[in-house]
């Protein structure tokens, strides 16, 4: 590990040496590469650079413990100081094997969510906005902004889908464990007999593609005009802005009606679709990411579920990591950071034993 270390050391150095060139910005592309490489690399060169401090000084330690001699009072401090130091040793240690692992080259991206309303009817797709409620709130609290890009809503406020976007350095990181099937147990608006009933949403989270990250030929694209259609509003059916791109070559379809603007609509439908014709094509190359987006949503049935959120006992439970949190009116106003830290943990002490 440590030859490792020196070697991203010996890099990072290479690449703050190449910024520092008078040249670089004659090159854009390759200066916004080498920034984010010297991003990437920063953070483990900096504890690597706190660990060889601080091994130097346990090294000095031994050696005067070690050599002996006549100030007893010298050497109870040689000890003191090294029996303080260990720990931190290993500690920084720690925390560069976790520094070390690989990244996921989304975790910096921007998101697309799609929430589908599930098994349950009306109340799924209630329960549909409430989960949209719980992630506006939560991106809110991250700094993070949101934008709707398609939305089919019910009589009764609720969505049968809505996608949005998640915009901000890192959303992928913090919103990717939502992927999946969410159970909801409570006494629905829509029952009068005060039975409790139980409901499902399926959550898709897609990182955006950049428009580098795919290649879309422009005469592989079917677009198609339509009147916004939704419970009500007094934009809808009074004019053509939504639109509908097909891609042609695989049969992806996006659609956008939430902007007054044709051009708008256009512009985030195509957001979308790069994002899903990304994500096919990762799904022939990795078998292993492959059924992402199959594998994350399911069916809707009510027995695949990554998450209950019970209403009567005020609880949510995270079946992946078996946690349980009795904050449910919290967590759905997006104080959501108690179970995605615990997902990230358990995601990197997974990846720590694999390695």
């Amino acid at each position: 590990m440590l030859e490792k270390l020196h070697a991203v050391e010996e890099r990072f150095d290479e690449v703050s040496k190449a910024l520092c060139s008078g040249d670089i910005m004659n090159d854009m592309e390759n200066y916004r590469a080498l920034m984010k490489e010297h991003k990437a690399l920063l953070p483990v060169v900096e504890k690597f650079r706190e660990y060889k401090k601080i091994k130097a000084r346990i090294d000095e330690a031994k050696t005067i413990i070690e050599q002996g001699g006549e100030d007893r009072e010298f050497l109870e401090m040689a000890r003191q100081e090294l029996e303080e130091l260990s720990p931190d040793g290993e500690r920084v240690l720690s925390e560069l094997r976790i520094l070390l692992l690989p990244r996921d080259e989304n975790d910096g991206k921007n998101v697309i969510v799609e929430i589908r309303a599930g098994a349950g009817g009306e109340e799924s797709a209630l329960f549909a906005g409430v989960l949209f409620r719980m992630y506006s709130m939560y991106a809110e609290k991250k700094g993070f902004r949101t934008e709707v890009v398609y939305s089919n809503d019910t009589e009764l406020g609720g969505f049968k889908e809505i996608s949005f976007t998640v915009s901000g350095e890192g959303a992928y990181s913090r919103f990717k464990f939502e992927s999946g099937v969410h159970r909801v147990q409570r006494v629905p608006e829509t029952e009068s007999q005060g039975r409790i009933h139980t409901s499902t949403a399926t959550v898709a989270v897609l990182p955006e593609a950049e428009e580098v990250d795919v290649e879309i030929n422009p005469v592989d694209l079917q677009v198609d005009t339509f009147r916004s259609g939704g419970a009500g509003g007094q934009h809808i059916n009074k004019t053509e802005s939504a639109i509908r791109i097909t891609h042609i070559p695989t049969g992806i379809v996006a659609e956008c009606q939430d902007e007054r603007s044709q051009h708008k609509n256009r512009e985030k439908a195509m957001r979308v679709l790069r994002s899903r014709i990304l994500e096919a094509e990762r799904k022939k190359q990795q078998t292993s990411i492959a059924d992402e987006r199959k594998s994350q949503v399911g069916t809707g049935d009510r027995s695949e579920r990554i998450r209950t959120y019970n209403y009567p006992q005020g609880r949510i439970t995270d079946h992946r990591i078996g946690l349980t949190v009795y904050k449910l009116e919290q967590f759905l106003n997006g104080d959501m950071d108690e179970i995605v830290d615990a997902l990230i943990t358990a995601d990197t002490a997974r990846k720590l034993t694999e390695q």
